[in-house]
């Protein structure tokens, strides 16, 4: 959503003691979503977020048939989707480049065609390698507006190939996106990652949430997935708390100072993003986890240091530890991370232009970037389409008074309640 009035953030008043409950993931929960369409049987699943890439997943997913009944945060899948329908349909994925990657595999199992669409932002973010994947596979994939990118329209083809390559370097979402579709395969499939894979993470997770769903690879190494053509089996699945949502109060205990608690992250087994707490607690954080809860201590007379870190396996985080950086009394660089100058927005370019408006000092580097410590000032920062620039860059207003975040809404992407959680920290 765009066109939205800026959004002050109002510093605290008082030592940040809080405990928030952040949404299910939206990682996990595309995933899920995808193996209860394509699964025999009814299926369920819970601590769905509310934000606009589920809802456009499940509306994708019922365009192509499936019959979903929404409850509250669950959706309960009475059957799949009808890959033998032959009438052509068209998919808008929004802004959600998950759910257009992942439907555009999905769509290609179908007899009928089906186009693949979204917003401008979304019609300019890579997606060849895919199409090319599914081209070599034996499916019909056709651009409307240019080769390697949105709209496209796709169908089924016969398979000519059970083993395919892909280039692991722009994004993980292309390897989950083939995985999610090889058992639906006559011939299953196998698919070899060329180049070090970015984002690893993921991929494991889209094992996992297979193996809830009874599929797992039948080969599975360091650069080859193999799937032996099966079935996924109906089940109840609950998607844990989103670890990249929790990234952000948990850096406002790192940047203010005081005690976060994140219900229910103590949990989390599947994210990478898990991970941040540790990269926190490296800075000079405490971290405890005390049942499911993962709980972040910073008291004001423990200094936070910088440090040097590959974020490949966490890149989404990238703008929320640049963030804490800069209240940190070293420089810390970012790298292994140039691919995200391809995400909704020029993670790298976009993040250094909108934080030196801010008066933090930041170099950009090939793969990352370098953050010094800095005396941030007041200021209107532009998100970019960016729901990740949006929450991140709005901690600053927490101990900084003045700062405006232009085209707040842009976190319904994720988090639609992130405003009333931010001003729930007072």
């Amino acid at each position: 959503m765009s066109g939205s009035q800026p959004q002050s953030v109002t510093p605290l008043r008082s030592q940040l003691n809080a405990t928030v409950r952040v949404p299910g993931s939206k990682s996990v929960a595309a995933r899920a979503l995808v193996c209860a369409a394509l699964a025999a049987g009814k299926s369920s699943v819970s601590n769905l977020p509310t934000g606009d890439d589920t809802v456009s997943m499940l509306a994708g997913l019922s365009s192509l048939g499936a019959q979903i009944e929404a409850h509250g945060d669950s959706a309960v899948f009475h059957s799949g989707i009808d890959v033998d329908h032959v009438s052509p349909i068209v998919i808008d994925a929004r802004l959600a480049g998950t759910t257009a990657r992942f439907l555009t595999a999905v769509s290609a199992l179908r007899t009928g065609e089906v186009v693949i669409t979204g917003e401008e932002a979304l019609r300019v973010r890579p997606m060849h390698d895919l199409h090319q994947a599914l081209i070599d596979v034996g499916f019909g994939v056709s651009p409307l507006n240019g080769v390697g990118v949105l709209p496209v329209a796709v169908h089924r083809g016969e398979q000519k190939n059970d083993r395919i390559r892909i280039a692991a370097t722009t994004s993980s979402q292309f390897t989950s996106a083939l995985m999610l579709i090889a058992p639906k395969l006559p011939r299953g499939l196998a698919i070899i990652t060329e180049g070090e894979a970015v984002s690893q993470s993921y991929l494991d997770m889209t094992v996992e949430v297979q193996k809830s769903f009874g599929v797992m690879p039948s080969e599975r190494g360091e650069h080859v997935f193999r799937y032996e053509s099966g079935e996924y089996v109906g089940t109840q699945y609950e998607v844990e708390p989103d670890a990249s949502s929790a990234s952000y109060p948990l850096a406002a205990a790192a940047i203010a100072g005081g005690r976060v608690a994140v219900s229910g992250l103590g949990r989390s087994t599947l994210q990478g993003d898990a991970k941040f707490v540790h990269v926190l607690a490296r800075m000079g954080c405490h971290v405890d986890v005390v049942g499911d809860d993962v709980i972040l201590t910073r008291t004001q007379d423990r200094p936070l240091h910088g440090v040097t870190i590959d974020m490949r396996d966490m890149s989404d985080l990238v703008p929320t530890l640049a963030v804490v950086a800069a209240f940190a009394q070293s420089p810390t660089t970012i790298n292994g991370v140039g691919f995200i100058r391809k995400k909704e927005s020029d993670r790298i370019g976009d993040l250094a232009q909108e934080l030196r408006e801010l008066g933090i000092q930041i170099d950009e580097l090939p793969d990352g970037l370098t953050i010094h410590p800095s005396k941030p000032r007041g200021g209107t920062v532009q998100t970019h389409h960016d729901h990740r620039l949006a929450m991140a860059l709005a901690l600053i207003g927490l101990v900084t008074p003045g700062i405006m975040i232009a085209d707040p809404m842009v976190v319904t992407k994720s988090w639609p309640e992130y405003w009333a959680m931010l001003g729930d920290l007072q």
